[in-house]
């Protein structure tokens, strides 16, 4: 019986199956899986660094919450580091860990420095 629910989750029908409507499926990509699996930059800064900003955003739809930090070079007012924190699911987490790579790894964070004042914003969930 188990197999069964589980054939028919993936969408492979039973050989003994009657019914002959197609079961619809939903598979992350590999590289989505190899984030949540294996996560980059999780962790967190000391709150109190001068250097360290954090923004923090959740949808309350769904309850993924999750917490983005980066260091800023003072001096150069590129972004030298990134951590995030991510309570929800599997999506949400590889995403968390993706965004903190491309803080890092962008090109963009040597072509617009930083302040400690600076403020990014991302939209709410509708």
């Amino acid at each position: 019986m188990l197999r069964l629910a589980a054939n028919k989750c993936l969408g492979r029908a039973a050989a003994s199956s009657s019914s002959s409507r197609p079961v619809a499926t939903r598979f992350y990509h590999e590289n989505v899986i190899d984030h949540f699996n294996n996560p980059r930059n999780v962790g967190s800064f000391d709150k109190n660094d001068p250097a360290v900003g954090t923004g923090l955003v959740g949808a309350p739809a769904c309850g993924d919450v999750m917490k983005l930090q980066i260091r800023v070079d003072e001096k150069t007012g590129e972004i030298v580091d990134a951590r995030f924190k991510t309570f929800g699911c599997g999506s949400a987490i590889a995403s968390s860990s993706v965004a903190s790579l491309v803080f890092l790894l962008s090109p963009f964070r040597h072509r617009f420095p930083l302040r400690k004042k600076t403020v990014v914003c991302l939209p709410e969930a509708a």
